[in-house]
């Protein structure tokens, strides 16, 4: 289950964690539960968000402000705890990925004239970019021994259990996207 989940301070983050992980709940004004009203998208129990804002004078970082925005503080710091990656709220893999799809991915890329006209395409495209990402290209941070003392190049998908070995692009466009029995 995902407990904690830590961004930059853009106000659209906190509705869009709502919409996608929110469970429906229907209550009235004085907060009773009723079939009458419109549910609204409430963030599941044990679920925390924390963000993080930069407070910037003449173009410099003066502040690092963060911010608990669903759950508690105390919630925060037990996820953060049982964290094998960080002990603070941080926005550094969220940036790592944005970085790693920007330069994958030529639509994204900063000051350039390339662009995409229909929207569908523009997310085919995000998706192949961060999905070849995690499949296809080993991470030397994650690099670790094998049972036989040598170090093995491992992805992101493999660190987190969804495969077995670094995908070649081939293998990964072919593999159909639904097995059948």
């Amino acid at each position: 289950m995902l407990n904690l989940m830590t961004s930059d301070a853009c106000p659209a983050y906190e509705t869009a964690i709502r919409q996608a992980y929110g469970q429906e709940v229907a209550t009235t004004a004085d907060g009773r539960p009723s079939r009458k009203m419109i549910p609204e998208k409430v963030p599941p129990p044990g679920f925390s968000y924390a963000t993080v804002e930069k407070r910037r004078e003449k173009g410099r970082v003066v502040e690092i402000l963060t911010r608990v925005v669903f759950g508690t503080m105390a919630a925060v710091q037990a996820a953060l705890a049982q964290s094998t990656a960080s002990r603070s709220i941080n926005t550094s893999f969220l940036e790592r990925q944005n970085a790693t799809d920007r330069h994958r991915n030529a639509r994204k890329v900063r000051r350039t004239d390339t662009f995409s006209k229909d929207w569908r395409v523009h997310e085919a495209m995000t998706d192949f970019t961060i999905y070849s990402a995690n499949f296809c290209w080993p991470v030397r941070t994650l690099e670790g021994r094998g049972d036989d003392g040598h170090w093995r190049r491992r992805t992101p998908a493999m660190a987190a259990g969804l495969a077995d070995h670094v995908w070649t692009m081939r293998e990964w466009i072919t593999m159909p996207g639904v097995q059948r029995r």
